[in-house]
């Protein structure tokens, strides 16, 4: 077995006084903290991290909870003051969606869990540098550099293709989200 392998497997059963120790330290910390390295060397090289310049990680913490709109406070409001929750993004698209609204000048490539508590979900948010000469001459990254920006805010990461019912194999099991929920109302279906 790779070494890849062994840390796959321990994240599996992870030790709970360590973890718990992380999550203190991590609570600690602000809503979107830089990370010198991945936490999941693993999942992150699968996820198509390069120990390279131009490629960043951060940890990123959001409050768990009902996803409920707040509620309006000043200016106008409707009649009923409508609070209904918003389940039409997982965690993970907002964790990206936040990374990515941060780095403006950066491009989310993905991201996975490190953790959870009682009050918040931790996840580790892996960001490419559009203009680094070190991307551009990588054959993987290149091309996905030069595609058009702000993947993580139009949902096209992979995450947020799964909260849309865009993955490969969903559109047998659920024919009516493509080419999307609303084009096909649209189209009469």
């Amino acid at each position: 077995m790779s070494l890849t392998k062994y840390m796959r497997e321990a994240w599996k059963k992870p030790d709970v006084k360590i973890a718990r120790e992380r999550m203190l330290e991590w609570r600690k910390c602000g809503a979107i903290t830089r990370v010198e390295k991945p936490l999941r060397i693993d999942r992150a090289r699968a996820l198509g991290y390069k120990a390279k310049k131009g490629i960043v990680v951060v940890r990123i913490k959001i409050k768990r909870g009902g996803h409920k709109r707040s509620r309006p406070n000043k200016a106008r409001r409707t009649k009923r003051l409508h609070i209904r929750k918003n389940l039409r993004m997982n965690y993970q698209e907002i964790a990206e969606t936040r990374v990515a609204r941060k780095y403006d000048n950066m491009e989310v490539l993905n991201s996975y869990q490190v953790g959870k508590d009682g009050m918040n979900y931790f996840f580790e948010v892996i960001l490419v540098d559009r203009v680094a000469p070190e991307i551009l001459s990588d054959k993987q990254l290149a091309p996905f550099v030069k595609a058009p920006k702000k993947r993580a805010l139009r949902g096209l990461t992979s995450s947020g293709q799964k909260a849309r019912g865009q993955q490969r194999n969903s559109r047998v099991q659920a024919p009516k989200a493509f080419p999307s929920l609303r084009a096909n109302k649209r189209q009469g279906n």
